[in-house]
C-alpha cells in the first residue's frame, strides 16, 4: 500500500472511530456549589488513538446566578484541556449569594 493510501485509510478511520467509539470521558468535581447541569466532555480522537489518557485539572469561576464566567486550567494533557474546558463552560452551577471558584476534575480513560 503507497503512503498516500495509508493516510487516506487512516483518516477515515479516525473520523469513523468519532461517530462510533463511546466517549469515556469522566467528570467528578469538587465544588461548593452543586452542578445543576453537567455537559460530558467529548474524548478527543487523537487522544483516544494515541491511547492517552489522564485528568484534566480545572477551576471554575462560577457566577452568582450558576454560569461559568471563566476557567483556569491547573493540570493536565494538552491534548485533553480544550475539550474539558468546553464541556465545563457548559456547566450550570446552583445560584449563590456570591460569585465562587470551583476546582473540577475531569478523567479521560480510552477504555
Amino acid at each position: 500500500m503507497n503512503p498516500l493510501m495509508r493516510r487516506g485509510t487512516l483518516a477515515v478511520l479516525i473520523i469513523a472511530a468519532k461517530f462510533v467509539l463511546p466517549v469515556s470521558a469522566q467528570e467528578s468535581s469538587d465544588v461548593s456549589r452543586k452542578v445543576l447541569v453537567q455537559t460530558r466532555a467529548v474524548y478527543p480522537t487523537l487522544a483516544r488513538s494515541m491511547n492517552i489518557r489522564g485528568t484534566v485539572k480545572l477551576q471554575a469561576q462560577v457566577a452568582p446566578n450558576g454560569t461559568v464566567k471563566k476557567i483556569d486550567v491547573l493540570g493536565g494533557h494538552p491534548l485533553l484541556t480544550q475539550s474539558a474546558v468546553t464541556a465545563v463552560g457548559h456547566w450550570k452551577f446552583e445560584p449563590g449569594p456570591h460569585e465562587t471558584k470551583e476546582a473540577v476534575e475531569i478523567k479521560f480513560d480510552p477504555q
